[in-house]
């Protein structure tokens, strides 16, 4: 080897080091990044070949890497929206809210999220959580989990809980034998229960249990909250036999209610349909006792009674109250009116290579040939990791590590310098030569 060789060799091992030192100092300046990942340097032997059997100049050379598959340790952090992946896989970002460029998506492990002004969850790098969006039946349907074109952004903006109207109403009770077939009944048993219409808004229903001069028969009228009645229905109850205790016969129903208000009643179901008067379209309600010759509804027993256990669906319109995500990327609205609603869905991505992903500025990654398939999973399933909310992951960097390496390389550098000033004493020598 010439000493002009000679010289280059050193000058390439001056060029890799000093790159190998840069990667350390990145490392050092992100140790305590959130979802940061290692980088790195390594150095490869180059050489080039002038013919055969003979050997061209050789140096080295650095080739960059990163350590994406190594995971940082958690910490629990106070706020919900935090969120971090235990296993493996990436959370999936955009460039802006609901970004309709496929290549504008990424994947990050930085999962400090928090809402920006109108309620997206964004992390401190300025990128958009994504995810699927979930019906109002909760549930999430066909989504394409190989492609970005099926998410949105997750926010908490406009997550009002619309009301839903009351349809069925099912009433569990006792009322006390003892107090029908005497000479003067006593006062009615009276329960209420509120529904909801269809906007949201509460009213109330009212059931009067009047005991009959007959045993073991009852007398149930019900009327909203006003005290203006909707219908009537007699009610006999089985004194004796496998039934004793439960609905033997419906009777007499009677709708006292002025249209288009109403009252009907099945005496084969023991179902009464009421026709509430709130709107342009007027509400039906299914009310029910408790069919004939079952002990499921209402029920006639001596003892006290026993104020019905009343059981209705629908509910008030609500507002967010706050949210809840659980391992499976499943996130939940919580109501002032205490009900609780799945709103999104967030996958856990994966790739076959994940060192292969090229890294992009703010801790994110784009996807690239060398990373292979592509997929986003439901968190906690296969392979993928689960998700911890109110927690973040910490940078894989391992301080003491990256400051022995450092020491190595400086020396290295410092080696591979004193190459170049050998090369350049005996070059002065080589041209005295002549002199």
């Amino acid at each position: 080897m010439s000493i002009t060789n000679a010289m280059q060799t050193g000058v390439s091992g001056l060029l890799a080091t000093s790159t190998r030192v840069g990667k350390i100092s990145d490392n050092i300046a992100n140790a305590n990044t959130d979802g940061y990942k290692r980088v790195f340097a390594d150095l490869v032997t180059m050489s080039t070949t002038s013919g055969p059997g003979s050997a061209g100049p050789q140096g080295v050379r650095a080739v960059h890497g990163a350590d994406l598959e190594t995971a940082g340790t958690l910490r629990q952090t106070s706020r919900a929206t935090d969120l971090a992946i235990s296993g493996d896989g990436f959370f999936t970002v955009s460039k802006n809210p609901n970004d309709p460029v496929e290549s504008n998506y990424m994947l990050t492990r930085a999962g400090s999220f928090y809402p920006d002004a109108d309620g997206n969850l964004q992390n401190a790098a300025g990128f958009y959580l994504a995810g699927y969006r979930v019906g109002p039946d909760g549930a999430l349907g066909q989504v394409d989990r190989s492609g970005f074109g099926d998410l949105s952004t997750v926010t908490l903006g406009g997550a009002e809980l619309a009301g839903r109207p009351t349809t069925e109403i099912s009433l569990k009770g006792n009322l006390p034998s003892q107090e029908t077939g005497v000479a003067t009944p006593g006062d009615p048993f009276v329960s209420s229960t509120e529904f909801y219409s269809p906007l949201g808004e509460a009213q109330r229903l009212q059931f009067s249990w009047q005991p009959g001069a007959n045993d073991n028969q009852w007398q149930l009228t019900i009327s909203d909250d006003a005290g203006v009645d909707y219908g009537s229905v007699q009610v006999d109850f089985h004194d004796s036999g496998d039934f004793a205790g439960s609905p033997s016969l419906y009777s007499n129903a009677t709708g006292l209610a002025a249209a288009p208000a109403g009252f009907a009643f099945d005496p084969a179901t023991g179902q009464a349909t009421i026709t509430v008067d709130n709107g342009a379209v007027p509400q039906e309600i299914t009310v029910s006792l408790g069919a004939p010759d079952t002990i499921g509804g209402m029920t006639q027993f001596s003892g006290d009674y026993s104020p019905p256990e009343i059981i209705g669906d629908g509910s008030a319109s609500g507002s967010l109250v706050r949210m809840e995500i659980d391992q499976s990327g499943t996130m939940y609205g919580i109501y002032d009116n205490g009900n609780r609603a799945a709103l999104f869905s967030i996958p856990v991505a994966q790739v076959t290579n994940p060192n292969g992903l090229v890294a992009a500025d703010g801790n994110a990654y784009f996807l690239s040939r060398e990373s292979g398939a592509f997929r986003m999973v439901e968190a906690g399933q296969g392979s993928a990791g689960s998700i911890a909310s109110g927690a973040l992951e910490s940078s894989n960097v391992e301080i003491a590590q990256e400051l022995t390496d450092l020491i190595q390389t400086q020396r290295a550098y410092s080696s591979n310098a004193k190459i170049v000033t050998t090369m350049d004493e005996m070059l002065d020598e080589t041209m005295r030569l002549k002199r």
